[in-house]
């Protein structure tokens, strides 16, 4: 039986959960490195979404490369209904022009031989247009930081990768390199086999559905709805940059509507739940990061931890300092965005739950 003095002890505990977290992101917010944080997280005994610094209530701000968890589940969405599989050639989608030289390495063309599964699992070996360095010995990510913003196309990125050495043969085993021309290619194929551009597909798949309101493909650069990254100490204004990026980093959002989209792509809202499984293929990529098939985990060993047992963090992660991880082991969606393009993941040691922030 719930008595008056239960459910008030029930309040003051999670009071004090809220109170907690919100120490925890005010904390982040160090006005040098990080201005403004917005984070919102779901237990099984708790919900609840705060802001710091800057940030105002339900803010929406680019998630950058969070968006690739929205580009898998079209693609699976599509696999669900026997529109693909993931283990098509990309050449039964593309054409010959886009795939020419893309992949060509020691003397080979391999470009026919990569694997939808390989884009999504980085292991395709295709090189990175955005964070590689070009012939100008300079990355795109390196000249629109400095300040150069510009705008490109899907035959761009493409032009652009195809200039640079491929790092690895297709599918090579151990080898994972996190290239955002997959996604960008991804976005190619989904476009090909819905007939509509990328930005109504994800609209009627994911965002109607879901009853999603603010999130929304980026694509008008005259469109100042989104909250302005963090480089260092400067605002980066770089729409025209924002409104490129597409399938690989253009979605706009919420802390609390991507936890709503979390918590659906991993209770088999919009897909088959039995899908999971087979996309937790952990290869390497970056610490303390591992990429499976169109996710990432999050793991740090416990000599690296703030905390004597750190959880596994299942999602994705953008470099806006954008975040939505799932914690299968206490069932937590957590995501937000700490708004700092130089050390994106500087913080998500401190957002994420410890084995004291139970709920």
């Amino acid at each position: 039986m719930l008595t008056s003095e239960t459910y008030n002890l029930s309040m003051s505990k999670e009071k004090k959960n809220e109170q907690r977290i919100q120490m925890i992101i005010d904390r982040i917010v160090d006005n040098r490195i990080v201005f403004g944080s917005s984070i919102c997280l779901k237990t099984p005994n708790l919900y609840w979404c705060g802001r710091s610094g800057d940030f105002r209530e339900n803010e929406p701000y680019f998630i950058a490369s969070v968006t690739k968890l929205f580009v898998t589940t079209v693609i699976l969405k599509l696999r669900q209904n026997d529109k693909i599989s993931l283990d098509d050639k990309i050449s039964k989608y593309l054409s010959a022009p886009i795939l020419e030289k893309l992949h060509y390495i020691n003397g080979t063309e391999y470009s026919s031989k990569i694997s939808v599964r390989q884009l999504l699992a980085h292991t395709s070996g295709i090189p990175d247009y955005f964070q590689q360095k070009g012939q100008t010995r300079k990355s795109l990510e390196q000249e629109i930081i400095s300040g150069n913003d510009q705008s490109w196309t899907f035959e761009d990125a493409i032009t652009r990768s195809k200039a640079m050495k491929p790092l690895f043969n297709p599918g090579q085993k151990n080898r994972a390199h996190y290239s955002d021309t997959n996604y960008q290619l991804l976005g190619k194929i989904i476009e090909e086999l819905c007939q509509e551009d990328l930005k109504t597909v994800l609209d009627k798949e994911i965002f109607q559905p879901l009853g999603l309101k603010k999130t929304y493909l980026y694509s008008d650069a005259l469109d100042r709805t989104p909250k302005k990254m963090y480089y260092k100490q400067s605002k980066l204004d770089i729409p025209k940059s924002m409104s490129s990026f597409g399938a690989d980093g253009g979605i706009v959002s919420t802390s609390e509507e991507m936890v709503i989209f979390l918590e659906a792509f991993f209770n088999g809202k919009l897909f088959p739940v039995q899908y999971l499984q087979e996309l937790q293929q952990w290869n390497k990529i970056f610490y303390p990061l591992q990429s499976g098939v169109g996710i990432h985990r999050f793991k740090v060993p416990w000599i690296f931890s703030p905390f004597k047992s750190f959880p596994e963090l299942i999602g994705h992660s953008g470099l806006s300092g954008a975040f939505a991880f799932y914690c299968p082991s206490r069932e937590i969606y957590l995501a937000g965005t700490v708004n700092q393009v130089d050390r994106p993941g500087t913080c998500l040691l401190y957002t994420s739950p410890s084995p004291r922030d139970r709920g």
